[in-house]
């Protein structure tokens, strides 16, 4: 008899299982959170949202300076219109112009003289009443007098109202001590 004999058959060889102390890497434990999906929009709308509150706070709190550029002035008011914050009065006494003027001796008051004078306000805006700084001066320029005036003294009483509109225009009488033959120019200034 033949006997055949037949080749071993092998096993492969396996590990041993894990321990129970082994921690198994990372990447092969199941996640503990789920995964994320693409419905996260809401912040994305929080980005414009945000950045116009900024924009808005950034304006309010330097309302003075914008509120003094005549281009940013009327959205500065509308905002805090809106919020209710005060804006500064608008203030450029540059923008007072002189329209006539007439230095001459008081019909009734000698050594008095009478100055009248109507100025304009040619500002955008309106204002709140100058400070009208009359100059007296010689032939060679030197300061004879200088005064200023609340706009209670050269209006004659308190004005109506607490501005001068754009475009509007306001006389000052005002009566001054004679300073002689010396004064020979005299100056309106508005402060």
């Amino acid at each position: 008899m033949t006997t055949t004999s037949t080749p071993p058959i092998s096993t492969p060889a396996t590990s041993p299982p894990p321990s129970p102390t082994t921690p198994s890497p990372e990447f092969v434990r199941p996640s503990a959170r789920p995964p994320r999906t693409r419905g996260a929009w809401w912040p994305w709308l929080l980005v414009p949202v945000l950045t116009s509150s900024l924009l808005v706070q950034i304006a309010v709190a330097d309302r003075a300076r914008l509120a003094g550029d005549p281009v940013w002035r009327p959205r500065i008011v509308t905002l805090c219109n809106w919020l209710r914050c005060t804006v500064p009065a608008w203030r450029e006494p540059g923008a007072l112009k002189v329209t006539s003027r007439e230095v001459r001796p008081h019909p009734s008051a000698p050594g008095v003289l009478l100055v009248t004078a109507t100025f304009r306000n040619d500002a955008a805006f309106a204002q709140a009443w100058p400070v009208l700084q009359l100059s007296l001066a010689n032939l060679d320029g030197d300061a004879l007098g200088l005064r200023r005036f609340t706009p209670r003294e050269y209006l004659g009483s308190e004005p109506a109202t607490a501005q001068i509109g754009p475009g509007q225009s306001a006389s000052i009488t005002l009566e001054i001590v004679d300073p002689g033959k010396r004064a020979v120019a005299f100056n309106f200034e508005f402060r």
